[in-house]
């Protein structure tokens, strides 16, 4: 029986996914977004672009991360393109290939849609990273961002309010 670098179970509302980051096209990168690629076999995965976290590490050492999560098959760069789980870790940096993470899916922001461009995606996916760390602060994870941001209370400290 062949082993699966990915594994699926529903975790209350929640799904999750177990993989090794692999190299992808590097596309992601390129645009300012780098991502966390796993191979995910077709129709197991919902595609969409969610809010979710990412694990990484062994049990009991795991560090945690928001990401704003793609599963898809990339329509925008390819007609026949295969389904693909991209997590770009926001406020991180380092090098995950060959690691496995964890991936919880939390919160669909918005369904899989092919662009008229790379100038078009890149706005949306600066318009989704925006929504993930909204989701982020609601959520009570702003504490896993690398900056977090409360506009109105660092503007207010030392002020006098009438």
């Amino acid at each position: 029986m062949q082993t699966l670098p990915f594994s699926q179970r529903q975790d209350g509302d929640f799904l999750k996914v177990t993989g090794v980051v692999d190299h992808g096209d590097h596309r992601g990168r390129l645009l300012g977004f780098p991502t966390a690629n796993i191979a995910v076999p077709e129709e197991t995965v919902p595609k969409g672009v969610w809010a979710g976290t990412v694990h990484i590490g062994p049990l009991f050492r795991r560090s945690l991360h928001v990401a704003a999560v793609s599963v898809g098959d990339r329509p925008t760069y390819y007609s026949h393109g295969h389904r693909l789980l991209e997590a770009n870790l926001l406020d991180f940096t380092g090098d995950l290939y060959g690691k496995t993470v964890v991936v919880t899916l939390r919160s669909l922001i918005r369904p899989q849609r092919k662009f008229s461009g790379t100038d078009e995606l890149v706005d949306q996916i600066q318009d989704d990273v925006a929504q993930v760390r909204k989701w982020a602060l609601e959520a009570g994870l702003g504490g896993f961002l690398g900056e977090v941001q409360e506009p109105e209370l660092s503007k207010s400290i030392g002020e006098r309010r009438p």
